[in-house]
């Protein structure tokens, strides 16, 4: 609003004023996400190397801070190579879509108190929405590419992904009845109290669902060990495998996009958001966003820890996992959540 304010004295009127605003936001928000994504990708490298006792990316300025900025030049002088018989628009529609929708999920997503670009009521649903777009920018690329290895890759992913997200859809269903609410600011502020990080949504009945979110923002971003749709072995590069140069970029950049919204989605839903872990001096001295970016490194690190160290599942135990054990879990944990939301009077019986 502040924004808004200051367009308005300017002479602007305030529709013109409001949607000046929001351009301008959107664009600081891309640029910030898009640099702090590119030194994650540093930090995630380093994390590997680190677990597999080398020294990673190291040549390319200071302690190698610039390696990220040298292979986006690269991405962006080599060559677009276009498959015989693709279809052409199609082809480059897919990983514009991917990248574009993963861009935008991030619009509802609280950085501090009133820190966010739309501040809907309904931000639980719209990321879930948009998350779930996402699956047709991997049929489109596997699809148009003309190539059976990519097709059968893009199923597969596809497959992956909307397994998934029905367990999500019901871990998320326990957190909003506990929050009572579908807007990530109230559930961040529902976990504001006293007693700090113990007030938080992570130490509480809820344990069990953090630890299957986290599994399944694996699997949702084809992360591994649930990253089947390009497992080397299997089908050489997945969907992607026919992309070069900024096409296969922008496939890059959504993926890992995708995993960065995932920490967010963690760091909100279970951990706090902003909020400090106690609610006392220092703690309190430091600003939100900084604490929502610290929590976010965290589940970032653990992500590249993930990686360096489990070993990949195959399809089949991918599958029985989502339906068989997720699935159901979940399910008997909303209705176990709604009664103990019930029995302490939390919700009308």
């Amino acid at each position: 609003m502040a924004l808004v304010n200051l367009f308005q004295s300017w002479g602007l009127p305030y529709g013109g004023a409001w949607l000046l605003s929001q351009v301008i936001l959107i664009v600081v928000l891309t640029v910030i996400l898009l640099v702090g994504l590119a030194f994650l990708l540093l930090f995630d490298r380093k994390v590997w190397a680190a677990v597999q006792m080398r020294r990673g990316p190291n040549v390319v300025g200071a302690f190698g801070l610039l390696q990220s900025f040298a292979d986006l030049i690269k991405f962006l002088l080599k060559e677009i190579v276009i498959p015989a018989g693709a279809n052409k628009g199609v082809f480059f529609l897919a990983p514009i879509l991917s990248a574009t929708l993963a861009l935008s999920a991030w619009a509802v997503v609280p950085f501090d108190n009133g820190w966010v670009v739309a501040d809907i009521n309904v931000g639980i649903l719209y990321i879930f929405a948009i998350s779930s777009l996402g699956v047709y920018g991997i049929i489109m690329g596997g699809w148009a590419s003309n190539s059976k290895y990519a097709f059968l890759g893009s199923l597969r992913s596809a497959a992956q992904m909307v397994s998934y997200e029905v367990s999500i859809g019901f871990i998320l269903i326990t957190v909003l009845l506990f929050a009572g609410s579908l807007n990530l600011s109230a559930i961040v502020r529902a976990q504001q109290g006293s007693y700090g990080m113990f007030g938080w949504f992570w130490f509480s009945p809820l344990f069990p669902m953090f630890v299957m979110f986290f599994i399944s923002a694996l699997a949702e971003t084809n992360r591994p060990p649930f990253d089947l749709p390009e497992a080397e072995s299997e089908l050489v590069a997945g969907f992607a495998v026919e992309y070069s140069s900024t096409p296969f970029l922008l496939f890059f950049l959504a993926e890992y996009v995708s995993i960065v919204l995932m920490c967010a989605m963690m760091s909100i839903l279970f951990f706090g958001g902003w909020l400090p872990p106690f609610q006392v001096v220092p703690f309190t001295w430091i600003p939100g966003v900084i604490w929502l970016v610290i929590k976010i490194w965290f589940f970032f690190f653990l992500f590249a820890m993930v990686k360096a160290i489990v070993p990949r599942y195959r399809y089949d135990q991918l599958m029985r996992l989502g339906w068989k054990v997720f699935l159901p879990v979940s399910l008997v944990w909303v209705v176990l959540t709604a009664g103990y939301l019930i029995a302490i009077g939390k919700i009308p019986g």
